[in-house]
């Protein structure tokens, strides 16, 4: 399928034929700036019909190897015996693997793998994908459903593309019209108002040693305060997060704050850091783009946290379509609080028989480096999840264009609120033969989605050094 790129010369319509969509209102674009993103009434009116609330294909696939979509998991299943507070329990757990792909097979498979996933299978004898059935568990609370049919009607790209107007709560496009607002649907999906969440990071050497990186990561969406009615009344803020390390000794008390803007181009992201070894509290402008990111001892990048964030400016974006797609989902199991670390983080990647990997649709979106830009990564394949809009894997590539690192995210659905979520992510650099893992919870407290304790006026330079405690 032809890529469609953020050009004056694509159409509405011809991106929303690419998508499966087949939608014609009429209107050409006639570049970025004059872009509207609003579709008509009766175009929002798919949502909840043919279309998810989302905007995914409500349809299961030709062979039924992907499922209709029938409301997701919306509630705690029935003799599961959860009670909000604990880990979440697997609903699952009975599933027979059907197939296991390994390097010997990869061949059979290749049409539904992403290069990452061909490169890592390819590279290492002892990685292997256990496919189940596909189970489409992704749900939200009505409000956000009712919310992303408003978006469909009043969302709009910035004129600069780097933002978004008029959309609060979730994916402000759910009916896209172009690749950056795929992007932002991403960005922008509906993760909870105020969490905490205290996770787990390491980075296993060769031999598969490994420091565990302990730290509270609290965050408010300020895009999804319900009581917020329309974007601009944000004062261009969507995201505020706190991170406290609390191990290992060297790096404990360490504390990051990260002002996140919605158009970093009107407002730049706003980042601070401060160090027990200093006391001092200084600005922060590096944690961007491509630098290193945050406890992830340089092994991924400052943009490359929750799958990809940030200004999409340095990149030209296309779409090259709609695949079914192996990705980790209901990941469950290697959630759960009955395992330790050493359980989960082996040699070379992690223990691949706790992985789910299922068949789903993925919307493929890529990046690639804009002439006279830099970025490490001069170009970034990703997989969006149609029933989330999240990002679930992703193939980096180097300035050479040679594939350099892969990242899967592990989705669950948090089925008591619901919230589709996930338990923790990988970023793989098999020519390093090394992987970070990242957001283990396992032995932490369970991440509260909820977390009304969570205060704004928190979430200020002066207060770092009292969240330090040193």
């Amino acid at each position: 399928m032809k890529k469609l790129k953020t050009t004056p010369e694509n159409s509405f319509s011809a991106l929303r034929l690419a998508a499966g969509l087949a939608v014609s209102v009429g209107v050409s674009l006639a570049g970025l700036a004059t872009v509207q993103a609003q579709v008509p009434e009766t175009v929002a009116a798919r949502l909840g019909a043919d279309l998810t609330p989302v905007g995914a294909e409500k349809a299961g696939n030709a062979d039924g190897t992907i499922p209709a979509w029938t409301g997701g998991l919306s509630a705690p299943p029935a003799g599961l015996g959860y009670q909000r507070g604990q880990h979440y329990k697997d609903p699952f757990k009975s599933d027979p693997v059907l197939f296991t792909i390994t390097g010997q097979n990869l061949g059979e498979h290749s049409d539904k793998l992403t290069e990452g996933q061909k490169s890592m299978l390819s590279t290492y004898p002892s990685y292997k994908m256990n496919v189940y059935k596909s189970r489409r568990t992704c749900a939200l609370p009505n409000k956000t459903y009712q919310q992303l049919r408003r978006n469909a009607t009043i969302g709009t790209l910035a004129p600069d593309g780097n933002g978004i107007e008029g959309a609060v709560l979730a994916s402000p496009f759910p009916i896209p019209n172009s690749p950056l607002e795929i992007v932002w649907n991403h960005s922008l999906r509906y993760r909870a108002y105020k969490i905490a969440a205290n996770t787990v990071n390491a980075v296993p050497t060769r031999g598969g040693d490994y420091t565990p990186i302990v730290a509270a990561v609290d965050t408010i969406i300020a895009y999804s305060n319900p009581s917020v009615q329309r974007t601009e009344e944000l004062d261009n803020t969507s995201v505020y997060i706190l991170i406290h390390t609390t191990a290992p000794a060297r790096a404990a008390g360490s504390v990051t704050l990260v002002h996140e803007t919605l158009n970093q181009i009107k407002g730049v992201r706003k980042a601070w850091q401060y160090s027990p070894g200093t006391r001092r509290v200084r600005r922060a402008p590096n944690i961007s783009y491509d630098n290193p990111g945050t406890n992830t001892d340089g092994l991924s990048t400052s943009d490359s946290f929750d799958m990809y964030n940030g200004a999409p400016d340095r990149y030209d974006w296309s779409v090259n379509g709609k695949f079914e797609k192996y990705i980790p989902y209901n990941s469950y199991k290697i959630g759960g609080s009955d395992l330790e670390y050493d359980d989960i983080i082996k040699p070379l990647h992690p223990n691949q028989d706790l992985l789910r990997y299922e068949l789903h649709r993925i919307w493929q979106i890529e990046a690639n480096l804009k002439a006279g830009a830099r970025h490490l990564y001069s170009r970034r394949v990703m997989g969006l999840d149609e029933d989330s809009w999240g990002i679930s894997t992703t193939s980096l590539y180097d300035g050479r264009g040679e594939l350099w690192r892969s990242q899967e995210r592990w989705a669950i659905t948090a089925y008591d609120f619901p919230l589709c979520s996930a338990v923790g992510g990988v970023v793989y650099d098999p020519n390093a033969g090394r992987y970070l893992i990242a957001g283990l919870v396992n032995q932490e407290e369970t991440t509260n989605y909820d977390a009304q304790e969570l205060s704004i006026e928190r979430y200020t330079p002066g207060a770092m050094k009292r969240i330090s405690g040193r």
